[in-house]
């Protein structure tokens, strides 16, 4: 038996002639969509505008792959941690983390992760797969809806910062966002969405090149590449001067400032050696720093530093004019902070 087809993997354009290489109106794409993407219909017979015939024809021949909570978890601070099933069977989380003026959805790209960052939870899963562009962009679906339903409030922001590095699933991942910030899709502000990766300086120079509209996120953790590779292994083959300069690019082409997200860890990036090459590598553009609270993955090697550490950092930063702030983690008792997602 062939597989149907995942009709939402399909443009308008290769739709429409679907539908006319098969004897059907070329302007029912343009409903089609509406309902996969507008209305986020995960039933043909819920098209209720469509014929009959042509409703047996999209049955018959295409799926629609939706997504399932497998399972879910409230924590005391009310973020809301999703186990999501794709159509394979894989799982991947997701994240609603509520706060006073917002509430915004931690998003995966990756089954599993490319690269091997040793702090991070989700580095110890192989990467299985990419997401799809669907897949990603129901995420948004379910956390908009479950923003409504347990907060009565709207879905305000997206971070790319769950399981997997969004630049190397670039195409879906900007797909899906075309669709999030699309009319035909949510409708949501580009400005309201932040892209996080941990530094993959060619596709960070394609970003710019492609003007995305939407805001960039580095994990940089350390600006001394000895250091930074001792953490985040691949680093030593795309070195903090490749970043840089992928940065550099970034903001003569946007003018968009960088947010780098960085975590001081006891005896690892606590000395003042640290502090001065952070705050060297942020003069190099317009950017601003969140120093995060470690959320621990039971690493020995890995122990949050203590506050007269953080309030050097802060000093340092300050002192040269880089806003900079401290960023307590949420959803920690539940495995669901920075860090932490690995389908616990």
């Amino acid at each position: 038996m062939v597989a149907k087809k995942d009709i939402r993997s399909l443009s308008i354009d290769e739709l429409k002639e679907v539908l006319e290489d098969n004897s059907f109106e070329s302007f029912r794409a343009k409903q089609i969509y509406h309902w996969l993407w507008k209305k986020s219909s995960h039933d043909f017979s819920s098209m209720h505008n469509l014929p009959k015939k042509l409703l047996n024809f999209l049955e018959n021949n295409f799926a629609i792959r939706n997504i399932e909570i497998s399972k879910q978890q409230k924590s005391k601070d009310g973020t809301i941690k999703n186990a999501i099933r794709l159509f394979d069977d894989l799982i991947v989380e997701c994240v609603l983390i509520p706060s006073k003026d917002r509430i915004t959805a931690c998003v995966s790209s990756q089954v599993g992760c490319s690269l091997n960052c040793k702090f991070c939870a989700t580095a110890r899963l192989k990467r299985m797969r990419n997401l799809n562009p669907d897949e990603i962009y129901d995420q948004i679906v379910l956390i908009s809806k479950q923003s409504q339903d347990f907060y009565k409030r709207p879905l305000t922001n997206i971070v790319f910062m769950g399981m997997g590095e969004p630049l190397m699933n670039y195409k879906n991942v900007t797909k899906a966002i075309e669709m999030i910030t699309s009319d035909k899709g949510l409708g949501m502000s580009s400005k309201r969405i932040v892209l996080s990766t941990s530094g993959v300086p060619k596709m960070i120079k394609k970003m710019a090149d492609d003007k995305v509209k939407f805001k960039l996120a580095v994990s940089l953790h350390s600006a001394i590449d000895e250091t930074r590779t001792s953490i985040m292994p691949f680093n030593a083959k795309m070195d903090l001067s490749e970043l840089g300069n992928s940065l550099e690019y970034w903001y003569d082409k946007t003018k968009s400032m960088v947010t780098y997200e960085y975590v001081v860890w006891k005896g690892v990036n606590d000395k003042e050696e640290d502090i001065d090459a952070l705050v060297n590598f942020c003069k190099k553009i317009p950017s601003k720093v969140n120093l995060i609270q470690y959320n621990s993955i039971d690493d020995p090697n890995f122990i949050q530093a203590s506050d007269e550490t953080l309030s050097k950092y802060i000093s340092s930063l300050k002192k040269n004019n880089i806003t900079a702030t401290i960023r307590m983690s949420r959803g920690n008792d539940i495995d669901a902070a920075c860090g932490q997602l690995a389908n616990k």
